[in-house]
């Protein structure tokens, strides 16, 4: 896992010499850490921090609910490579934003809620305050990393500085601020410097368990690499780790794309397939970075593994969850896998090894045993292509459907294209196994948690983080309508915004659940709703794609058409 984020050094110069209230000792500090674009709804006790914004340089936008404000924040993260930085309102709106919350903790996203609170000496017993709740903070607790209530202004910049020094060091999480209401609004202390995030980053794995791995993956026979969303700022070493080592790479929904998915190397997003799980417990060294390992990463149990795991990760819980690691490497991923690399050519002694099968392990395309001088890429690159081969024909009657149009929609997308994704058929059994991506794009999924309605308002989030780029939604008509109110943020934007919606009538993946049990279907079947009225209604614009061609026609369109372009693409299914 890798995070690093800019922070300022000092905050701007203050007129008067004093900070006015908590409100603007907040912004303030939020400034001084580099903070520029900020999420949420201003409500009667968020006020005073709203005031303040503009004069600090932070930008607003305003989506229709307070989920849609985390889940913008959270893409924006992710894409900006920046924390996010949601603001609420008390009791119903924080609440609101739990979801968001509860998804950037599964997914390791740096997130920062700051909300208003009851006063500082609100008494335990129920007075009717509006918005009142019996504690934001132990709700918070729940979903998010820590949440931390000041109890006094000049603590206002120690929290924002503790975050900002979290998101800096450690697994990155979200967080949560709640200022008092009466600290808000009171007189704030002198200006001076603002207490800012130290600049140390993650630290590297230890030294002697670097050198176990490296000897260990020196003298393995049937290497395998897992990559995770921890690995996301590991790109190239990762890379350079398969190359080097003859390995086919496998990834987590997280991880997709770290390694290009057309790289005769990858196997892409399908350790839920299961010749790929048995290849996977076949392998004799796994070296797992950045990810869990875990059932929203399997679709399953954890896969019993027949040699050696390594597990590289920032987060030293990992180390012995789930399946835990032979040898332990805790610290950030870049600075890791260099020191790996670092650590001398690991691909010695493995004479032909890179023409194993990777299917049974065995030697396709070499002489076992000879010791070939000359590895045989070429043949490991055909055992991989006739993993995949496998792996595809096992999934396909499932995903087959799909796949015409997600061809289409590879077809008109460039390289650098951010896919924002839902919990819904089309993006699981679809795009995350079978639309490519390569290191220069991002796919943007709500694994784990697995909230419904990410992927519009996380398509809202990736666009301002970077509006010069193509951003793509994919959802279905059952989680679209969680959020499909941001349709109106998306007009306010007047941004190019595709969101292509696979109909299948309402929750088509409990349906089949239902069917798989022998239930009667229940509760899953929508009334049909006209989505591209809707889109129009709210002042975007809307198609029907029946066909593979018509999506591409459609897309390429929509790229370049100011505002959301909502393009419902129907599925069949039976009632």
């Amino acid at each position: 896992m890798t995070s690093a984020f800019p922070v300022t050094k000092s905050g701007p110069s203050v007129p008067g010499g004093t900070v006015s209230t908590g409100g603007e000792a907040l912004v303030r500090a939020l400034a001084a850490h580099g903070v520029t674009r900020a999420f949420g709804i201003p409500g009667t006790h968020n006020l005073e921090i709203y005031r303040h914004l503009a004069a600090y340089g932070i930008d607003h936008l305003n989506p229709r609910h307070e989920q849609g404000a985390g889940y913008a924040a959270d893409a924006y993260a992710r894409v900006s490579g920046n924390p996010g930085v949601a603001i609420t309102t008390t009791g119903p709106a924080l609440l609101n934003i739990a979801a968001a919350v509860g998804q950037a903790y599964s997914d390791s996203v740096a997130l920062l809620v700051v909300s208003p609170g009851m006063p500082l000496r609100h008494p335990r017993q129920s007075t009717g305050l509006l918005h009142e709740m019996r504690s934001q903070t132990e709700a918070l607790r729940g979903v998010a990393a820590f949440s931390h209530r000041v109890s006094s202004n000049e603590e206002i910049g120690v929290a924002v500085a503790r975050a900002f020094t979290f998101f800096r060091t450690r697994r990155p999480r979200p967080v949560h601020i709640e200022v008092p209401l009466d600290l808000l609004t009171a007189p704030g202390p002198a200006a001076g410097p603002v207490r800012t995030a130290p600049a140390a980053g993650p630290a590297v794995a230890d030294a002697d368990a670097l050198a176990a791995a490296a000897e260990k993956l020196r003298s393995a026979a049937r290497p395998a690499l897992v990559l995770g969303g921890g690995a996301r700022g590991a790109a190239e070493e990762c890379l350079r780790l398969a190359e080097e080592l003859g390995a086919a790479v496998v990834t987590t929904a997280n991880g997709k794309g770290i390694v290009a998915e057309t790289h005769p190397l990858s196997l892409g997003v399908s350790l839920h397939t299961r010749a790929v799980r048995r290849w996977l417990g076949e392998r004799d060294t796994v070296l797992a970075i950045g990810t869990e390992l875990a059932e929203s990463d399997l679709w399953d149990t954890p896969p019993a593994l027949g040699g050696i795991l390594i597990r590289a990760d920032i987060d030293p819980a990992q180390m012995y969850t789930g399946v835990p690691a032979d040898i332990p490497l805790v610290g950030d991923a870049r600075g890791t896998l260099r020191a790996l690399l670092a650590a001398g050519s690991l691909a010695g002694g493995h004479d032909g090894r890179t023409g194993q099968d990777t299917r049974s392990g065995g030697g396709a395309g070499t002489a076992e045993g000879t010791g070939t001088a000359q590895p045989d890429a070429d043949a490991l690159h055909r055992a991989v292509a006739a993993l995949r081969a496998e792996r595809d024909e096992e999934t396909q009657s499932q995903d087959a459907h799909l796949l015409p149009y997600l061809t289409a929609i590879r077809s008109v997308l460039p390289a650098n294209a951010v896919i924002t994704s839902d919990s819904a058929q089309c993006c699981y059994f679809g795009a995350i196994p079978h639309l490519p991506v390569a290191p220069e794009g991002r796919y943007l999924h709500p694994t784990g948690f697995g909230t419904l309605g990410y992927a519009l308002p996380a398509a809202i989030g990736a666009k301002t983080a970077d509006p010069g780029r193509a951003v793509v939604a994919l959802s279905g008509d059952g989680g679209l309508q969680f959020s499909v109110q941001e349709l109106a943020t998306a007009v306010q934007l007047q941004l190019p915004l595709p969101v292509v919606v696979f109909d299948n009538g309402g929750y088509g993946e409990i349906r089949d659940e239902m069917r798989a049990r022998g239930d009667r279907p229940t509760a899953v079947d929508l009334p049909p709703v006209d989505l591209p009225a809707l889109a129009r209604a709210y002042g975007g614009h809307g198609a029907r794609a029946a066909s593979p061609d018509a999506l591409a026609e459609a897309l390429a369109k929509a790229l370049v058409t100011p505002g959301p372009t909502l393009i419902t693409v129907p599925e069949e299914h039976s009632r």
